[in-house]
């Protein structure tokens, strides 16, 4: 039986990797000469790979995968992981996050600029290349059916953001907790969630009026440091399912794409009583996953996962059978070098685990 056809073209024996991203100043950001905290190595083995960052006197190196810089176009960044992308299609399980303390330029990673073909983010560039790789593959006898769903976790609740009912709150927009969802794990390993709506793809406009519906509904809040700060976890997932005629082989595979809450310290945020908990509650879940990520990097024999449900979902996504990226974005305003030094650390955590990815294919007829 022969393997379908190998789209990611590198090894899977390291499926774990981490990308930083420099947000540039804003307006209201000071940018006078001399209080730049961020810099890059120079040397051969760490050019594009290697931040220093200034805190409190102090300059602390890291090295990752890939460092985009403030001037980085959403092109750029995109070329750096389409080879990842395409491994949904070759039957990977694949997942990539964003990380980072609010204002940071997640939401902008992963979305986007509403209106700007140019500044598109991870998530529209990832359907697009899904789309143009399933049409280009009919001429090997590949089929292609496409699923997605989306949701939030707020609090720790889940709220599908594909179901319209809508609830306000003086500090911050949510969709409605009208139902309780349930996590489980089937056979192979992907996560489903009872009750969640999962909507059939065929064309990429389809996915694109899902996003604009999901981005209306998810729960966002404005702090002191950001406008329109995400109060939860945003995760999209796409499923795809294969089939060749020519051979009858099958293939599975999982593209989620996540954009975490925003990490916040309370005195700099300025936040309310609602805020409070809320940000309370991120805290909690970004903890539990700094948690899981330091028990796989230190190759534990217990992962716990189940402490949250942000790591309980990303479970498949972490584990031997599966590719995982992190995006971690920093800003590059001097007065959040604490927040980004804390960001650069955990990225440094993630970039030791080791997973051991592999295809999910076969002859699953009748199985």
């Amino acid at each position: 039986m022969k393997n379908p056809r190998p789209l990611s073209g590198r090894s899977c024996e390291r499926s774990c990797s981490t990308k930083s991203w420099v947000r540039p100043l804003i307006s209201n950001e000071s940018s006078a000469e001399g209080q730049q905290h961020i810099s890059y190595l120079t040397s051969i083995d760490a050019l594009g790979r290697g931040i220093d960052i200034m805190h409190n006197g102090q300059k602390v190196s890291f090295i990752f995968d890939k460092v985009f810089k403030t001037e980085a176009s959403q092109a750029e960044v995109f070329l750096e992981i389409s080879e990842l992308v395409q491994s949904a299609l070759d039957g990977h399980k694949v997942c990539m996050f964003a990380y980072g303390q609010t204002g940071s330029g997640k939401t902008y990673t992963m979305i986007g600029k509403p209106g700007s073909p140019e500044e598109k983010g991870l998530i529209p560039r990832c359907i697009d290349q899904i789309f143009q790789m399933k049409h280009s593959l009919l001429s090997l006898g590949w089929k292609y059916n496409l699923k997605v769903s989306m949701l939030e976790i707020y609090k720790e609740d889940i709220f599908d953001l594909l179901v319209p009912k809508r609830s306000y709150s003086t500090d911050v927009q949510m969709a409605s907790p009208s139902k309780r969802y349930g996590i489980k794990h089937d056979q192979y390993g992907n996560i489903e969630v009872s009750g969640l709506t999962i909507v059939d793809v065929c064309i990429e406009n389809e996915v694109s009026n899902l996003l604009r519906l999901a981005a209306m509904r998810r729960s966002t809040g404005k702090t002191k440091m950001n406008q329109q700060s995400s109060r939860s976890h945003f995760v999209f997932t796409l499923r795809v399912s294969g089939v060749n005629e020519r051979t009858q082989q099958n293939v599975e595979g999982v593209l989620n794409l996540i954009d975490l809450a925003s990490s916040a310290r309370f005195s700099k945020s300025e936040v309310t009583e609602v805020q409070l908990k809320e940000t309370q509650a991120i805290n909690k879940s970004l903890f539990h996953l700094r948690k899981a990520i330091s028990s796989l990097a230190n190759k534990e024999g217990h992962v716990p996962f189940r402490d949250s449900k942000l790591t309980y979902i990303l479970q498949p996504c972490l584990c031997g059978d599966s590719k995982a990226l992190m995006f971690v974005n920093i800003s590059s305003d001097p007065t959040s070098s604490g927040e980004s030094l804390c960001s650069l650390r955990f990225a440094e955590n993630v970039n030791t685990c080791e997973l051991r990815g592999r295809r999910l294919y076969g002859n699953w007829h009748g199985v």
